[in-house]
């Protein structure tokens, strides 16, 4: 009997997941097959071991995984195939590692953004459309601090162009409707959105061959935007949504108005941007508070 199927799709049918969720309790559980023996008696300790020791990864990997299994043997119970979970009597203790996120300094956003201060006039037609793109996305990416896959995702029919809102599709399949608040990233988004009518294609932002752009067609066109604007190289487009909630906070936004803003399930991932806003208060106060040379 195929469990391992039958699982992944009680999950889809009941759970609401978005396929990238669906795909990674797929290949925890296939990993796990392939180690046990027998699924049914398994050696829980062992594979907890075998991950930790011999693969060597980290404590939120196999903390993921035990949260996946543990649902699995729950699902088994409740499908009346086994009746005890090899989970009931086993704890699992892990350093809680709390990394702070990490962000661009609002100079190197202004060199980011200074790459599309240049004139049109020379550019080829292929070249227009690619920098027309190109300056929407960045420029939206900074403004709102979506994800690159909501960005992907936007349509046509998400943008509200009364409101100067979009509508998005963030993770477990929940919307919200972000605003733009920016007169210069609305206008470069109608600029994109002339564009896509012409290509009579659904989605806002497509790669080269008229199709949907891929997350990984974003991380290609912010590399080579940050190697034109000579900043931190190891960036990724991650560090802008980071860069984006971070200085929201700092201005005096309230934690809820950012979680809602950034689409975060709990107001408890949001609260580690606090802390870097901390540290930077900080760093600005010993810097420059004239009661320090006094």
């Amino acid at each position: 009997m195929d469990y391992l199927s039958k699982f992944i799709n009680y999950l889809q049918a009941t759970k609401n997941l978005s396929e990238k969720t669906l795909k990674a309790y797929s290949s925890d559980l296939k990993q796990f097959y392939k180690f046990e023996k027998s699924i049914l008696k398994p050696d829980v300790c062992a594979f907890i071991s075998y991950l930790n020791l011999e693969l060597k990864l980290k404590d939120t990997s196999i903390r993921r995984k035990i949260i996946t299994l543990k649902n699995f043997y729950d699902y088994l119970i409740d499908t009346e195939v086994i009746e005890t979970s090899p989970f009931k009597k086993l704890k699992f203790k892990f350093k809680q590692e709390r990394k702070l996120p990490k962000t661009l300094s609002i100079s190197e956003i202004c060199k980011l953004l200074k790459c599309f201060d240049i004139g049109t006039e020379l550019l080829s037609p292929f070249a227009l459309k690619e920098y027309i793109r190109d300056a929407a996305l960045l420029d939206l990416l900074i403004s709102t601090g979506i994800r690159i896959g909501e960005a992907a995702a936007i349509t046509i029919d998400d943008i509200i162009t009364s409101e100067h809102t979009l509508l998005i599709h963030g993770k477990g399949r929940k919307q919200r409707l972000i605003y733009i608040s920016s007169s210069i990233t609305w206008d470069r988004i109608k600029n994109l959105l002339k564009e896509c009518k012409k290509a009579n294609c659904n989605y806002l932002f497509l790669n080269r061959y008229g199709q949907p752009i891929s997350i990984h067609g974003i991380e290609d066109i912010y590399k080579k935007y940050v190697k034109r604007a000579q900043i931190n190289t190891k960036s990724t487009p991650h560090y802008l949504r980071h860069t984006f909630a971070t200085n929201l906070l700092a201005n005096g936004a309230d934690l809820r108005s950012v979680q809602e803003i950034l689409g975060h399930a709990s107001v408890a991932t949001t609260q580690i941007y606090t802390e870097v806003t901390t540290n930077r208060k900080k760093q600005v106060l010993k810097k420059f508070n004239y009661r320090n040379k006094l």
